[in-house]
């Protein structure tokens, strides 16, 4: 997290939860909605639906929380603010909130607007990008982490293999690392060959929501992650899904988290910052007695209301940032 304030950002989701309500005091009291929580520029992805077609979206709710609709929309303005800073976006910090905005309003008056991308030319256009590129080397990065020979928990081994198309299958567990905010939430994943082919199921340890840690209802384990999923407007991953304490979901080069840095070169910021902000609604369009409320205040919103909030909130996680690492 000492590398880069955008690192750290990610890394510290509870620190937003606490300046949220001083910060942006006059957008606490927003509408509610079931939120991702933790919405940034780097927290979509790609993963395959039921019928085999590639889709896109928000791809980790661990954050999910009911919260004011204005939270997610500016902790991913934010998130532009802070990246645009870094050099890796090049885009108007201005003309990216207009369209985070204009994205989120459209998707939600329409009643949602899912990313399916199996006609890619066509679909791909609708987030600004000619290709994703398949993570390099998947497959022999996930077979040389080191295999668990001790320490399994029983439930997370019963649930990998239910996982698995056939249980009966030759496969080996090995532990991950992966994610900022999720590091040290232990990770297991099984891997077996089948059909031709690897396959690979892995299993996260769920855990609250920090706004759940700062409201103080520690003794309350509840995750909205399943939840937040299954209202949101989307085509769902099939293997995505909470069973026990873990969380389920198939591993491959196509189910994976997409980097802003990994993007290609050519790639028209504005369309994809608009695709995240109907992304956005798609999810907030789960709690949809709120949306009338949404678009009405909205309405009443200074039309820079997002630009100055996001700047401020990134201006505070900067400064910890600069603390932090000396």
């Amino acid at each position: 997290m000492r590398e880069s304030p955008f690192l750290f950002f990610r890394g510290t989701y509870y620190r937003w939860a606490q300046l949220w309500p001083d910060v942006c005091a006059g957008l606490r009291n927003a509408p509610k909605v079931l939120a991702v929580g933790d919405l940034h520029v780097g927290s979509f992805g790609t993963w395959r639906d039921a019928e085999g077609r590639l889709s896109w979206g928000v791809d980790d709710f661990d954050e999910s929380y009911p919260l004011p609709y204005t939270n997610d929309l500016v902790r991913l303005a934010a998130s532009l603010k802070i990246v645009l800073d870094s050099g890796n976006l090049t885009i108007g910090f201005k003309r990216g909130c207009s369209a985070i905005l204009q994205g989120y309003r459209k998707t939600l008056k329409a009643g949602g607007s899912p990313f399916v991308l199996a006609e890619r030319e066509k679909n791909l256009d609708r987030l600004g990008v000619d290709a994703f590129k398949p993570a390099e080397g998947f497959w022999g990065k996930l077979n040389h982490l080191p295999v668990v020979r001790r320490g399994l928990p029983a439930d997370a081994k019963r649930i990998l293999l239910k996982a698995l198309p056939d249980p009966k299958l030759d496969y080996k567990v090995v532990r991950r690392m992966a994610g900022m905010g999720s590091l040290g939430q232990e990770r297991f994943v099984a891997i077996a060959s089948w059909e031709g082919g690897d396959i690979a199921r892995e299993a996260k340890v769920v855990l609250p929501s920090a706004s759940k840690w700062l409201e103080g209802r520690i003794g309350n384990r509840q995750s909205y992650y399943q939840t937040a999923i299954e209202s949101s407007v989307r085509s769902h991953d099939p293997f995505q899904k909470i069973m026990g304490a873990w969380l389920i979901r198939r591993l491959s080069p196509e189910s994976n988290p997409i980097e802003i840095a990994g993007l290609p070169e050519e790639r028209e910021e504005e369309t994809l910052l608009f695709a995240m902000g109907s992304e956005a609604a798609n999810v907030h369009l789960g709690s949809r007695r709120q949306v009338a409320n949404i678009l009405t205040d909205l309405e009443r919103g200074k039309s820079s209301w997002l630009r100055s909030a996001a700047g401020d909130m990134a201006k505070a996680v900067e400064s910890d940032w600069k603390k932090y690492k000396n």
